[in-house]
Formats: C-alpha cells, sequence, structure tokens
C-alpha cells in the first residue's frame, strides 16, 4: 500500500486550505493508498534564525515533519496564501527543514492545492512553489486551485461540479504518478 502525506500549508483551525485537503484526502484513500492528514500545529517550531540554530540546532518538530515527508510515497499540500505567498508558519517549517536537508521533498511526486475566498483560487501561492519546490526536488506532478471557496464548498465537499470533476482528475493524475511513475 503507497502511504501519502496531506497537509495544508496552515496554522488555522478552521483554515480553508485544511478544510480541502481533507476532503482531498477522503477522495484518495482506496485500495492502493493510505492517506495520513498532518496539521502545522502538530509540529510547532520558534521562528528561524541562524543565531537560534546555532545555539539550540534544528528543532526536533521540524525533524519529524521531514521524516514525514521524505517517507512518503506522495504529498498532499494545500497552500494557503497570505499576502500573495506562503503563510509564516509553512515557510517557518520550510526553512527548518531545508537546514536539515535541502531535498526536502527527496522526488516524490507533489499534488499542489489552494483554496481562496477570492476569486484567484491562491495562483499567486502555487506560482511561487511551482517555482520554488523543483529546486528542492518536488516532483511537481498534479494541481488544483479552489476559487471562491465560500460558494465552492459547502463544509464537506467541493459543490460546483466542474470543480469537482477537476479536483478527482487532479487525484487521479496524482495517484497514478505514485504507481506508475508517470
Amino acid at each position: 500500500m503507497k502511504q501519502i502525506i496531506a497537509f495544508a500549508g496552515s496554522n488555522s483551525k478552521t483554515s480553508i486550505n485544511k478544510q480541502l485537503v481533507q476532503y482531498a484526502a477522503t477522495l484518495t484513500t482506496d485500495a492502493n493508498f493510505e492517506v495520513t492528514v498532518l496539521d502545522l500545529n502538530d509540529f510547532e517550531m520558534p521562528l528561524f534564525g541562524v543565531d537560534l540554530e546555532a545555539s539550540e540546532g534544528v528543532p526536533d518538530t521540524a525533524h519529524n515533519l521531514l521524516h514525514y515527508i521524505q517517507n512518503a510515497d506522495g504529498i498532499m499540500l494545500a497552500l494557503a496564501e497570505h499576502n500573495g505567498a506562503y503563510s509564516a508558519v509553512f515557510k517557518n517549517a520550510f526553512d527548518w527543514m531545508s537546514r536539515i536537508n535541502a531535498k526536502i521533498f527527496a522526488n516524490k511526486p507533489v499534488m499542489l492545492m489552494s483554496a481562496s475566498p477570492g476569486g484567484r483560487g491562491g495562483a499567486s501561492v502555487l506560482a511561487i512553489a511551482k517555482d520554488r519546490f523543483p529546486r528542492h526536488e518536488a516532483r511537481l506532478t498534479a494541481e488544483f486551485s479552489l476559487p471562491f471557496f465560500a460558494t465552492n464548498f459547502d463544509g464537506q465537499q467541493v459543490t460546483e461540479p466542474a470543480l469537482k470533476t477537476a479536483l478527482l482528475n487532479t487525484i487521479n493524475q496524482f495517484k497514478n504518478t505514485i504507481l506508475h511513475g508517470n
């Protein structure tokens, strides 16, 4: 059975990206795949700084999160967009993990997602990730954007038929990449 980890790049308890990734995880789990949903709140880290790293080392939580990522067969990541970029909590975790191993994603298939309350669906943060993540050995295999979250998600699922179909197609592309290496 293939192991997938799924998480949102947010520490908000009511994050729309957490809701999206949890929903996508339910659509991904089947006889071939087990999905573990992580919460960045379980991996708290102090604000990265080279002085702090020199005096105290890399936090265990950074090692733990990196272990999950590097031991999975695939990663589903829903990025929250704050002012057009990653959330501070995600960027901080990313910075700490890169100090352990710059090849954070270890050539694993990565499915990127983003949800937003507006019409761009997190386009800016997805563009940043598509540029940055391959430099850290992410094999970007699939992407999904959910605009107008409150209109297109009812708290349980994507309700707009074309977007639901697009999400299912994205998940299938991601799963096929994991199974067949496409």
